[in-house]
C-alpha cells in the first residue's frame, strides 16, 4: 500500500512515484473520499461498490481534528492493507489545509492521484468551512462521481461520532457490530513489571498513544492477534493498584500462549466488559479472581 501524506497544498502536480499501486503500475484509480478513522459499515458499503469497477482503490484518511481518534494512523494502517487499498493519501488537518477552498482542496487532491472514477457518502463535505458538497464535486471532478446513501443502524447514522459514543459508554458488542472487524488496540509488546508471571499469569504489555481513544477502564474479556496466531484474551486497561501502579497502561493475558513477544507488534480487541478495576488486599486475592476471569473467557 502507498502512502502520501498531504499537510499543504504545495502538493507536486505530478510525481510517477505515487501512482504506484500494490499491484504495479497503476494509470488510474478508483478514488474513495472521506475521513476513515477506521472502517465501519458505512467505509465499507463505498469499498464494496468501489472495487466493482475492477481500478486499483485509492482513499482518503484524515488526522489532527478535535478529540481523539478512534484508531491511530499505524492501526489504520493495517486495516486498510486488510481492505485491500492500494493508495492511502493521509490528509494532515494543518491549518494552511483546512483554510483551502473547496476549489481549491480539489485541485491539490486530483493532482496527486489519477481518478477514474469518484465515490463518497452524500453526506461528504470538504473544503473551508465544508462547504464543498458532492454536488460541487460532481460539477468538479474530471471523471464519474458515485454519491451513495447513508447507511443507518436502528434508524440512526452510522458514523465515526457515534462509534465514538458507543465506546466511551462502554458498548463494545454495538460498537463492534458496527465496524466489521472490530475494535483494537495495536502496538509493539514492551517489557513491564513482570509481576503476573510470578503467581501464574503473566502478561503482555502495551503503551497507547496519547491520541488513542478507549474504552472506559476495566477488566475485558476478548482475542489478541499476534505473529504466533490468535488467543482468547483477559485484558486490563487502566491502572493496577493491587500493585500500587496508577498509570493507565494496557496489560493482557493470553490464555493458551507460552513464549516471548516481546518486540512483536500485536492488536488486542476488548469485547467483554467482565468487571471494573479493583484493588485487592494480596496478590493470591487477584489471583483467584483472575481464575474466574479465565473460567468465564473459556465458557
Amino acid at each position: 500500500m502507498l502512502i502520501f501524506e498531504f499537510a499543504s497544498s504545495k502538493a507536486p502536480s505530478s510525481c510517477p512515484l505515487l501512482w504506484r499501486g500494490v499491484g504495479g503500475w497503476a494509470t488510474t484509480y478508483t478514488l474513495v473520499l472521506g475521513g476513515f478513522d477506521g472502517l465501519h459499515l458505512g467505509h465499507r458499503a463505498l469499498l464494496a461498490a468501489a472495487k466493482e469497477y475492477g481500478l486499483p482503490v485509492a482513499l482518503t484518511t484524515m488526522f489532527g481534528g478535535k478529540g481523539k481518534e478512534l484508531f491511530t494512523k499505524e492501526e489504520r494502517h493495517l486495516l486498510f492493507e486488510q481492505a485491500g487499498i492500494s493508495y492511502l493519501l493521509e490528509l494532515n488537518l494543518t491549518e494552511e489545509v483546512m483554510s483551502l477552498s473547496a476549489e481549491e482542496f480539489l485541485d491539490s487532491l486530483f493532482a496527486l492521484v489519477p481518478v477514474g472514477n469518484i465515490f463518497c457518502g452524500e453526506d461528504f463535505r470538504f473544503g473551508k468551512d465544508a462547504l464543498g458538497t458532492p454536488d460541487l464535486l460532481k460539477r468538479l471532478a474530471p471523471c464519474p462521481v458515485f454519491v451513495l446513501p447513508i447507511v443507518k443502524e436502528r434508524g440512526k447514522k452510522v458514523s465515526v461520532s457515534a462509534c465514538k459514543q458507543l465506546l466511551g459508554e462502554g458498548q463494545l458488542t454495538r460498537l463492534n457490530a458496527l465496524l466489521g472487524d472490530g475494535y483494537f488496540i495495536g502496538g509493539t509488546v514492551e517489557h513491564g513489571r513482570e509481576v503476573g508471571r510470578t503467581y501464574g499469569f503473566p502478561t503482555l504489555n502495551l503503551s497507547v498513544p496519547k491520541e488513542k481513544l478507549l474504552p472506559p477502564d476495566g477488566v475485558y474479556g476478548g482475542l489478541c492477534r499476534t505473529p504466533k496466531g490468535n488467543f482468547p484474551t483477559i485484558v486490563n486497561i487502566g491502572a493496577c493498584p493491587t500493585f500500587g501502579v496508577e498509570e493507565r497502561k494496557i496489560e493482557a493475558y493470553l490464555d493458551g500462549f507460552s513464549g516471548d513477544l516481546y518486540g512483536a507488534e500485536v492488536a488486542v480487541y476488548p469485547m467483554e466488559f467482565y468487571r471494573p478495576i479493583a484493588k485487592f488486599p494480596s496478590a493470591e486475592a487477584l489471583k483467584s479472581q483472575l481464575e474466574r476471569d479465565i473460567s468465564r473467557l473459556r465458557s
